[in-house]
């Protein structure tokens, strides 16, 4: 065991050049190309390093409301599963995204050094870092005499960053013939792991008044943005009125000119969620805001979206696989414990499709979705030998890990 973690420890200056590389491909969410680029060299390495199988599978597309009240198709990335001894034991699902929140337009396209231990860049730590602890643990893991004990399935997808609309059947789908999962999103900024986490729904709403001039006849008009405006006021009075429900307005317009009353007003916002209890009421206070602002005269309000990840929450599934993960960082030297978050991911997903699973086993950085990301690049090393750690004793004790699950298609090629 010593000698493979050792061998990781050696791969620090390539993991580095592997980031760095990674990084400097732009793969915002909906630049479709930039993903597929950043999918096509991970497809490579991956089959390269870990001789697995890899399927590469189209999304539908990414539909979002425009301010007219039509949708608007946005093409994404292909999704990558990648597969090793499927008709082993005891099957991991390993999941990671493509995509990060910088769009080809971003001023942040390129990494740089703010001092030899702490690199900053786009995605190094949401994901693609992690990413690259997965693969070097995988790595390490394959050379290893326990690595028949054990299958895995690599999913790595590109739309987390919007909430995997166009994955989050496949996630589903997979988890159904998992035994495990394990998540490559970054640590908490303290280091440690995420627990328990909020749920999350996504909404459009979107207005319809009368246009009119807005001198000659502005009686005659009926504005949009004034209706919108109420909306949003009687939105954000939500918040504090249920424990640890939040709701953020994050995106508005309307309008063409300031002599026209508007007829036409959009606004996208989200919601956070902490039992599962809270989404029926956000429903009925969406659904009484929405009958008061239809009361106006000429005023038409449409809500659109839902919630996509519910609440994750720890049973005793999810504690023991903790209690694994802790005690492998113990024998590291760097313990760990988990904490509650805001912050909701494909965990969610796994959760809620009955997958156990630790979803911050990515590297150590801070300051994400921000122009200021950065990662600790010897988290890279650091990580990626807690990850070989975790196979290791899991492949161990195989039995112990096995749940009641869905046979794989080759589980039950071998029963026939």
């Amino acid at each position: 065991m010593s000698s493979l973690l050792r061998k990781i420890t050696e791969r620090q200056p390539a993991l580095t050049e592997s980031l760095i590389e990674l990084a400097g491909i732009n793969s915002g969410t909906l630049n479709k190309a930039g993903v597929d680029d950043t999918g096509r060299l991970l497809g490579k390495t991956f089959q390269q390093r870990l001789g697995c199988t890899h399927e590469q599978v189209q999304l539908p597309p990414y539909l979002l409301y425009q301010t007219d009240g039509n949708e608007l198709e946005h093409p994404l990335g292909d999704l990558h599963l990648f597969r090793k001894r499927p008709e082993a034991p005891l099957q991991i699902l390993l999941s990671g995204h493509l995509d990060t929140v910088f769009p080809p337009d971003s001023d942040f396209q390129q990494c740089d050094w703010l001092d030899p231990q702490t690199l900053r860049g786009p995605g190094v730590s949401d994901m693609k870092g992690g990413i690259l602890v997965m693969l070097e643990a995988l790595s390490a893991f394959e050379n290893s005499s326990l690595s028949s004990q054990l299958g895995w399935t690599v999913l790595l997808n590109p739309d987390e960053e919007i909430g995997s609309p166009g994955s989050a059947s496949i996630i589903t789908q997979q988890a159904a013939h998992h035994d495990l999962g394990m998540i490559y999103e970054p640590a908490l900024p303290n280091g440690q792991l995420a627990g328990e986490r909020k749920g999350s729904g996504n909404f459009t709403v979107i207005v319809k008044g009368v246009a009119a001039h807005a001198g000659r006849e502005h009686h005659l008009g009926r504005n949009a943005i004034c209706a919108l405006a109420e909306f949003i006021t009687e939105l954000d009075r939500l918040n504090g009125q249920r424990e640890g429900v939040t709701l953020n307005v994050g995106i508005v317009n309307g309008g063409v000119t300031t002599n026209q009353v508007p007829d036409r007003a959009r606004c996208r916002f989200n919601i956070r969620t902490r039992i599962s209890d809270d989404e029926l009421w956000c429903k009925q206070q969406l659904q009484r805001i929405q009958q008061q602002i239809n009361l106006k005269n000429g005023i038409s309000l449409n809500l659109h979206g839902g919630f996509g990840r519910p609440p994750k929450s720890l049973n005793k599934a999810h504690l023991s696989l903790f209690q694994l993960v802790t005690d492998c960082s113990k024998q590291l030297g760097t313990p760990l414990v988990w904490e509650a978050t805001g912050g909701c991911c494909d965990g969610n997903n796994l959760t809620a499709a009955g997958l156990p699973n630790v979803d911050t086993l990515g590297v150590l950085g801070g300051k994400i979705h921000s122009s200021q990301e950065f990662i600790n690049i010897e988290s890279l090393v650091h990580r990626a030998q807690l990850s070989t750690l975790i196979l290791l004793q899991l492949a161990k004790q195989p039995n112990r890990w096995i749940r009641h699950r869905k046979p794989t298609p080759q589980e039950l090629s071998n029963e026939t």
